[in-house]
């Protein structure tokens, strides 16, 4: 890893921790709750705290980088980098006090195709967890090293998955889930795609897969389940992550129709 990169994954680690305690300091305090596509969709007042927070962050060290982020937060970059942030991935279990759910902060380069990644972080307050990794460097939690078990047998498999706000298509991924269920050792519900992919790279999960996923669900985790050796693909408009040995059969299964 270069020392631009290098400082790059620093400000990434710093950003995700400065999102991390303004959430932290207001888990179980949330504010105001607002809705955005449905009533199951919803985006708390610390949503919002911990995304300004971060931006600011951001812009003040990096004024010319590109901002995605979940929140509205939006700049075209000047740079060639860009930063997807999700400040509070699992704003549901947050705002009813389930302790699973993370920052992410991703860093992204233009390239003749479009944004590649470049790193991610996903940071666990609650926790006190932070995994990352850079492209071509690895995957980490903290100061270890993480490698995916291998699996070779759907059966030995704990598969995890999320469901879309809108009711059409949390039909239509119950449907695929019923269908694995009896082939795997275990189906989750977890709640956040960011943090369920850095489970993957930690061993603790094995798959994951979910019929709506935007960028910045899945861009840091994306980076890290990868270099730990998971396969993580677009799925239409959601993601598909699992063992290199294993995507070929769930991606027959669990294909939906955009």
């Amino acid at each position: 890893m270069d020392d631009d990169t290098r400082k790059l994954r620093d400000l990434a680690w710093e950003m995700a921790h400065l999102g991390g305690t303004e959430l932290l300091r207001r888990f179980g305090d949330h504010g105001r709750v607002d809705y955005k596509s449905s009533p199951t969709d919803p985006v708390s007042e610390a949503d919002r705290a911990a995304e300004q927070a971060i931006v600011e962050g951001l812009l003040r060290r990096r004024p010319g980088d590109g901002i995605l982020a979940e929140e509205g937060s939006d700049q075209d970059s000047g740079t060639g980098l860009r930063w997807v942030i999700d400040p509070l991935d699992g704003t549901v279990n947050y705002i009813s006090g389930i302790p699973f759910w993370c920052v992410s902060v991703a860093c992204e380069r233009a390239g003749p195709t479009g944004w590649t990644p470049l790193l991610g972080v996903v940071h666990d307050p609650v926790h006190d967890e932070t995994f990352h990794a850079v492209t071509g460097a690895g995957a980490w939690l903290g100061e270890r090293p993480l490698r995916r078990p291998d699996r070779s047998e759907l059966g030995e498999i704990i598969l995890a998955t999320g469901y879309a706000y809108d009711v059409a298509h949390r039909k239509r991924q119950s449907e695929v889930i019923a269908d694995l269920a009896t082939d795997v050792r275990g189906v989750r519900m977890l709640g956040s795609t960011a943090l369920a992919l850095a489970w993957i790279a930690a061993g603790r999960i094995d798959a994951y897969v979910e019929d709506r996923a935007s960028p910045w669900d899945w861009a840091a985790g994306r980076v890290i389940a990868t270099e730990a050796g998971a396969s993580v693909e677009p799925l239409d408009s959601g993601v598909l992550a699992a063992p290199p040995e294993l995507v070929g059969q769930l991606r027959s299964r669990v294909r939906t129709d955009g």
